[in-house]
């Protein structure tokens, strides 16, 4: 993991392409794993279909990243990955039945929990300098974010709830 000690440090890369695939698919096998008992928990699923569920959005994800590396134009990693996962699911596939039989009772929240404890985890001196020099009204606009991001959530489930019922 690296470690910024200043802003001058921390240059972000525009490209996905400087991803060292290894690296990637090592970090996410070790996130894959810590999901195997998450899942136990939070789902009714035996240990194969967890197993099963899992190793089909590994496969997705690597799917993503090597589009992500290897075609000669860019789209983020995210954008390969989901874009992946639709192709795989769609209904006149031949594979789309059996794909998400794989990964249907898969609880996508429990697999949040590893992400964001590394999130917490993860901040650095850079970040709390930043956050100590923003004070109070970074808060504010965080609060102000929940908010914003709780109803625009709330209004488009209740858009299509009206359209579909």
């Amino acid at each position: 993991m690296t470690t910024y000690t200043s802003e001058e440090d921390f240059v972000p890369t525009s490209d996905d392409r400087s991803i060292v695939l290894g690296d990637t698919l090592r970090d996410l096998a070790v996130v894959t794993l810590i999901s195997v008992p998450l899942q136990l928990i939070a789902t009714d699923l035996t240990v194969l279909q967890v197993l099963a569920g899992l190793a089909a959005l590994y496969v997705v994800c690597i799917l993503g990243l090597l589009l992500t590396k290897y075609l000669p134009f860019y789209l983020p990693s995210v954008a390969w990955i989901s874009l992946v996962g639709i192709v795989l699911t769609l209904p006149f596939m031949p594979w789309a039945e059996w794909f998400t039989g794989l990964v249907v009772g898969i609880d996508f929240l429990a697999m949040a929990v590893p992400a964001l404890a590394y999130a917490g985890l993860a901040i650095s001196k850079l970040e709390l300098d930043v956050m100590r020099r923003s004070g109070w009204k970074i808060l504010i606009v965080a609060i102000l974010v929940f908010i914003g991001t709780y109803v625009g959530s709330a209004a488009i489930a209740d858009l299509t709830l009206r359209f579909t019922t």
